[in-house]
């Protein structure tokens, strides 16, 4: 029985880990491919991003990014 206890804890530990912070937006997609073979990456999970921001692919390796404006904005 205890055993089956810390299983369960293990597994609600390893959720809780991968849990977004408390974003709920997801990456805008990408269009356009960067040429280079092997392009940098900034980071690999939004952990390693400030806060209310997310680790997204961008055109030429992936980056942290803000959340996009819920409204759009026209200059014009």
């Amino acid at each position: 029985m205890k055993s089956v206890a810390a299983l369960l804890l293990v597994g609600m530990l390893i959720l809780w880990t991968d849990l977004p912070t408390g974003s709920t937006w997801s990456c805008p997609p990408v269009h356009i491919t960067c040429a280079m073979h092997n392009p940098p990456n900034r980071c690999y999970f939004d952990r390693q991003c400030p806060r209310y921001q997310k680790c997204c692919q961008g055109f030429c390796g992936r980056r942290c990014m803000s959340r996009p404006p819920s409204i759009p904005i026209s200059y014009g």
